[in-house]
């Protein structure tokens, strides 16, 4: 079994790896902690997993190592931005800070960005504001990249379209984090190096046939990611496909209609306070009664009650700062090259 690790070393470590490369301490910190707070609630292939590949992109250029973004329109409640390719995690947090002082003043705040680079685990990003009662959308797609076909069809246009909310209740919060698609790239890339499956055909080869292996999606043609709801009632996930599309790069004015310039994200953050409705009270109140409800339902297995979106990631949170976090076997092996030619100081043992 994996060792576990304090998840204030993991974050020190991360950030040194990130100033050895050059990114400005203050991002970095950011960036470092919202990887972590990934792995700590279990979605570890968007944590640290994604750590050496974010050096990388910071070694060639292709990540900003310093900056602000540039305001392109802003009005009372809303705003967009151009992300000047610098590191996602930090925009988001940039962003969120921005949206809730609107949130504040108007009621509702909405950050749209464009040309950020990869923000990481959405689930990360939603404790920080339910945690102020506050309600929170988060959605992002890839513009330059594609995995994921339309309903019906075999050929991607869109990327697996992640889309997260978060909103308070009278005890734990509520934190939905899913995708437009069955699956991430992320999972189907590490189980492609393993030479593993899927547990089921959430995938179609080139000749649209359902398909459990990784490997469809790295022929050529290659295969696709399927929609959420799948052969069946993929229609559904093509539906939230298209509104994340929307929401992100229809209101940037930049995403898949445009000339491909690199790894990124356009990005929607929009951050509602509940005082200006009908108060932040009332919205516990009545969200706790769902989670009650939805708890209370009798459950098709007696051993598995049914669980609220969050909970899972909250409660292996609240073990892993307790008792040390225990990372995915393929990161640590994929930061030791970078520790190593940047002469950082390796992790400590568990």
């Amino acid at each position: 079994m994996n060792a576990r690790h304090k998840a204030e070393d993991l974050v020190a470590y991360a950030q040194r790896l990130l100033d050895a490369v050059g990114l400005d301490p203050a991002i970095g910190k950011d960036l470092a902690e919202v990887l972590v707070e990934a792995d700590l609630m279990g979605h570890d292939t968007h944590g640290l997993q994604l750590l050496a590949s974010y050096l990388a992109e910071l070694e060639k250029g292709n990540m900003a190592r310093g900056g602000a973004p540039q305001v392109l329109n802003e009005r009372g409640a809303s705003a967009l931005w151009d992300g000047q390719r610098l590191p996602g995690p930090w925009l988001v947090l940039r962003a969120m800070d921005a949206a809730t002082a609107m949130a504040k003043a108007h009621g509702t705040g909405t950050v749209v960005i464009r040309r950020s680079h990869h923000i990481a685990c959405l689930a990360a990003f939603l404790r920080r504001a339910t945690e102020q009662g506050l309600v929170m959308l988060l959605m992002c797609s890839d513009p330059n990249n594609k995995s994921v076909a339309p309903f019906g069809g075999t050929r991607a246009v869109f990327t697996p379209d992640p889309l997260a909310v978060g909103f308070p209740t009278e005890g734990e919060p509520v934190l939905i984090d899913i995708s437009a698609s069955l699956t991430t790239n992320g999972m189907t890339n590490r189980l492609h190096r393993h030479g593993q499956q899927l547990a089921h055909p959430w995938l179609l080869d080139a000749a649209g046939q359902a398909s459990r292996d990784p490997a469809v999606l790295f022929t050529d043609p290659p295969g696709t990611i399927l929609p959420l709801g799948g052969i069946e009632a993929g229609h559904k996930g093509f539906g939230l496909a298209l509104i994340v599309e929307l929401l992100t790069g229809g209101l940037a004015g930049l995403g898949r209609a445009d000339k491909q310039d690199g790894w990124g994200a356009t990005v929607f953050v929009q951050i509602i306070d509940p005082a200006a409705f009908g108060g932040s009270a009332a919205l516990t109140r009545q969200m706790q009664w769902i989670a009650d409800a939805c708890h209370a339902s009798p459950p098709v297995d007696p051993n598995s009650p049914v669980r609220l979106p969050g909970e899972a990631a909250m409660q292996r949170r609240r073990t892993q700062l307790r008792e040390g976090v225990r990372l995915h076997p393929d990161i640590l092996p994929a930061l030791a090259p970078w520790a190593e030619k940047l002469a950082v100081e390796p992790l400590p043992g568990p």
